[in-house]
């Protein structure tokens, strides 16, 4: 029996089933009330209000969708296989310093809320953001030696394929073998080709959240500005949506 190709609202179905996939909606939704916000403020103070109310809700709410995300990471850390030693200690890094973002993420939540007391905010919120912010920096590394070993092993790939594809000149048997062949490094080559892509939509969530986290960590000018932080929560948003989106079969 052919399976039917998911179409967009399967997919929308789908995404917004997984947790991932309703934060990159709400995240959508916050960055776009804070850039009507500064947008706006000057010119009509009354609707810019209301963008200021639909980001303060939608950050509070992604807040409570993070429940459990420090036991993730730790889960994560236990069941995940690596392919050598160096990748090994940038994981253990990354997810170290994602464990702590998260942990103290909740009590930034809670303090936002009103359980603890508001000045909790202001220490959590800089715990929260450090850990953040070493979690991305190692992640990162890791996104970009994957794909420069992806490139390496795609160079290699590619030089099989042109030597098999060069000697085609053989009995029907052997054309019957080469052709497998072909279609298995091709096959090869797209799944690398795809990690790329995926690996380069990771560097750009990750890198524009590393500028909103800094906004907290060591606020400047830059990171600091409206303009810089609402883009960089879109970029983030967006590409995560990309990488969460599901596939058509």
């Amino acid at each position: 029996m052919d399976l039917k190709q998911k179409d967009t609202i399967d997919k929308l179905v789908i995404f917004l089933a997984k947790r991932d996939g309703i934060d990159k909606v709400v995240k959508t939704l916050q960055y776009l009330g804070k850039l009507a916000h500064y947008n706006l403020e000057s010119k009509n103070p009354v609707l810019a209000a209301r963008y200021k109310n639909l980001e303060v809700a939608a950050g509070l709410s992604r807040k409570v969708f993070r429940g459990g995300r420090s036991l993730a990471g730790f889960s994560a850390l236990r069941t995940a296989t690596y392919p050598d030693l160096t990748i090994q200690l940038l994981t253990i890094f990354g997810y170290s310093g994602e464990m702590v973002y998260w942990l103290f993420d909740h009590f930034t939540w809670l303090s936002k809320v009103g359980v603890l007391n508001s000045s909790v905010s202001d220490t959590t919120m800089y715990i929260s953001a450090f850990g953040e912010s070493v979690a991305y920096i190692f992640f990162i590394t890791i996104d970009v030696i994957l794909i420069k070993r992806g490139m390496n092993a795609e160079v290699g790939l590619k030089k099989q394929l042109a030597k098999l594809e060069a000697g085609s000149e053989h009995g029907e048997e052997e054309d019957s073998t080469n052709a497998e062949q072909v279609k298995i490094l091709k096959s090869k080559i797209a799944a690398i080709k795809m990690q790329r892509v995926m690996s380069v939509m990771s560097i750009v969530a990750r890198t524009s959240d590393l500028f909103i986290a800094l906004s907290v960590v060591d606020p400047n000018p830059f990171v600091s500005h409206t303009v810089t932080l609402c883009l960089s929560g879109l970029a983030s948003a967006w590409a995560g949506w990309y990488q969460q989106w599901p596939a058509s079969t």
